[in-house]
């Protein structure tokens, strides 16, 4: 399909008139269509906007992947469309957790992505990287207050990571005494979001 029949396709579809030129711009990854013109572009290459995404990164573009307008999703949510507007335009979700897990089942968001776009993801971490070093016991409860899963499940994998880093850290100054330990515990400590994910199945 030509650029020019994809751009009348938007014209006699959706009445939105977009050059061929901006359709080949999209293409080239020079400029992205806004919510009505993925929408559009979407109709006129019989696909879903999902399709045309790839993988969503933002809370704009989940929702624009599942076809859900803002207000919309705002009523679902017990939220004024302005203020969920001004979160999305923002990029700082400051939903209570009720809207969190609404927000994720409303979107079928999954839950790795879920604490990314509504930018818990860096608190969590931090939580692990805690875990990795002293008692994971402390952190059991606020890392299952952010992990919806059963307790059982959260905790296994907080005592994994615990056991690992403690084991690399043994391994590493058992080495070599003049090696500091960070030179193995740093890239572990960095990786310990998806080693979380990996040891859930969700990654």
């Amino acid at each position: 399909m030509s650029h020019a029949n994809i751009s009348h396709g938007m014209w006699a579809s959706y009445g939105l008139r977009i050059h061929p030129a901006t359709v080949l711009a999209w293409e080239r990854g020079e400029g992205a269509p806004d919510e009505r013109e993925l929408t559009a572009l979407a109709g006129a290459l019989w696909c879903a906007p999902a399709d045309l995404l790839g993988r969503p990164t933002t809370l704009r573009e989940w929702r624009w992947a599942r076809g859900v307008t803002s207000p919309d999703l705002a009523h679902q949510l017990g939220m004024r469309r302005g203020d969920y507007e001004r979160m999305e335009e923002r990029g700082r979700w400051s939903g209570n957790a009720r809207q969190s897990a609404l927000l994720g089942q409303l979107l079928d968001i999954p839950l790795p992505d879920l604490l990314a776009v509504t930018g818990r993801a860096d608190k969590l971490a931090d939580h692990l990287r805690s875990t990795a070093k002293v008692r994971w016991q402390a952190y059991a409860g606020p890392v299952c207050a952010m992990v919806p899963l059963p307790r059982e499940r959260v905790e296994e994998a907080l005592r994994r990571i615990n056991e690992e880093y403690h084991a690399l850290m043994a391994s590493t100054l058992s080495w070599s005494a003049s090696a500091p330990a960070e030179d193995k515990s740093g890239p572990y400590l960095d990786g310990v979001l998806d080693r979380f994910w990996t040891l859930l199945g969700m990654n």
